[in-house]
């Protein structure tokens, strides 16, 4: 609990040198001063005078430096000094009236000068610059998050530059300013050698990012409001998942590729569901076999989840020869620029027409463990996802797979059995 100063006002008289006459001032005491460990006594003159005042004799006497008594001023139950004259009661009163604004400011002085403080403190942060912020915040929030998290946020601050330049101040940030930052993603050019404008959903992930900063802009105290609150965001759009049949796959287990090791690598992901950037780190020492049983015990790169996978024995397999602990299984295996062309060779080769990425080989084994009869719970751990929602997009292909297969089997007319 703060405590308060308790700084006391009062009028007070000083003798005039050689005249019979007193000034009147108002002292303060106690005053405490930043910096200043001991209080202050503050006098303030208020440049009037009186010479008719009652003194009280029947009270405590005083001897001043040169020997003569001095007595304190009589007082009414106001606490005001009482005088003869009209014009020096009149003083006395205006002294009063001067006392009580002078004690009204430092009573309130305890109570409102943390809210100045906050106040001025508040006023400078609005003028300081948001997008320098959202670059602390984006290496802060995901100093140890994967690559890809990282690059969502730097992304999201290129664009916000490419619509509002280099400084954007807190104090300019507003709802209409979001709206429009928001059309601008809906329609902005892809950047870098890529024609085209923005995908829908990468701008949906952008400026997902920027409600984020908002938001933490808001619980840093930078913003008074939850701006990110009152903001619409960009709904995120189901895209198709394509996936490869049992059939394709094996099409491909007979279909030699330039690059053995990436189609050791593609297979294993449609086995165990693994990312790319999972399978370029994984090493022997994350990889147990108990029995007959192997298992997978790694960190996701993306999620930074820890997981405890099992895998099949042709998944094992596909590693190839075991290495020392700290080896990495798939040496050797091209980052995604990389993989591009050899990957699309093999495809094609294999004479799929289907558009596939590395990716779509964990696509495969979602949809192929759900078609299965896989429950969505156990497909979804085995996936790594942290919320069961992400994985109910691959229930939907399923449900499409249902769906044409209950218009596969046809007969002839049937319009005329029963009559």
């Amino acid at each position: 609990m703060k405590q308060l100063s308790k700084t006391k006002v009062t009028v007070r008289l000083r003798k005039a040198e050689n005249r019979n006459e007193w000034y009147i001032y108002l002292e303060s005491y106690p005053v405490f001063v930043p910096g200043r460990k001991t209080p202050k006594r503050i006098r303030e003159y208020l440049n009037r005078s009186v010479t008719s005042v009652l003194w009280n004799k029947k009270g405590n006497v005083r001897m001043n430096t040169k020997g003569i008594k001095t007595y304190k001023p009589k007082r009414d139950d106001n606490g005001i000094i009482i005088c003869k004259s009209e014009v020096d009661h009149e003083s006395m009163l205006y002294a009063d009236g001067v006392r009580k604004l002078r004690q009204l400011e430092y009573d309130h002085s305890d109570l409102y000068s943390d809210t100045e403080s906050a106040q001025a403190e508040q006023k400078e942060r609005l003028q300081q610059n948001f997008i320098d912020y959202f670059t602390k915040v984006s290496y802060k929030r995901h100093s140890n998050s994967s690559k890809s998290i990282l690059i969502n946020w730097e992304r999201s601050i290129e664009f916000l530059k490419l619509f509002a330049g280099d400084t954007l101040l807190f104090s300019e940030l507003d709802i209409r300013l979001a709206e429009d930052f928001r059309l601008f993603l809906l329609s902005a050019p892809r950047g870098g050698n890529k024609g085209g404008k923005l995908s829908h959903n990468s701008a949906s992930t952008y400026f997902s990012v920027f409600k984020a900063a908002l938001k933490q802009a808001f619980i840093d105290g930078y913003l008074a409001s939850d701006l990110s609150a009152k903001i619409k965001g960009i709904q995120w759009q189901e895209s198709r998942r394509e996936y490869l049949t049992v059939e394709e796959l094996n099409r491909l287990v007979a279909t030699p590729c330039e690059r053995d090791v990436l189609k050791r690598a593609a297979l294993f992901s449609a086995l165990s569901g693994l990312r790319l950037i999972d399978i370029q780190q994984l090493k022997w020492n994350e990889i147990i076999v108990d029995g007959n049983q192997a298992r997978l015990q790694f960190t996701q790169q993306k999620t930074k989840g820890f997981e405890y996978t099992p895998i099949s024995e042709q998944a094992l397999q596909l590693c190839g020869e075991v290495g020392t602990p700290e080896q990495l299984v798939f040496e050797d295996l091209p980052g995604p620029a990389w993989i591009s062309r050899p990957l699309k060779n093999w495809i094609e080769a294999a004479g799929i027409k289907k558009k596939i990425t590395f990716h779509n080989f964990r696509h495969t084994f979602a949809t192929l463990q759900l078609s299965s009869g896989t429950d969505i719970y156990t497909v979804s751990k085995m996936l790594g996802h942290t919320n069961v929602k992400t994985t109910q997009i691959y229930a939907k292909v399923v449900d499409e797979k249902k769906n044409k297969a209950a218009h596969a089997i046809k007969l002839d007319d049937i319009k005329n059995i029963g009559e």
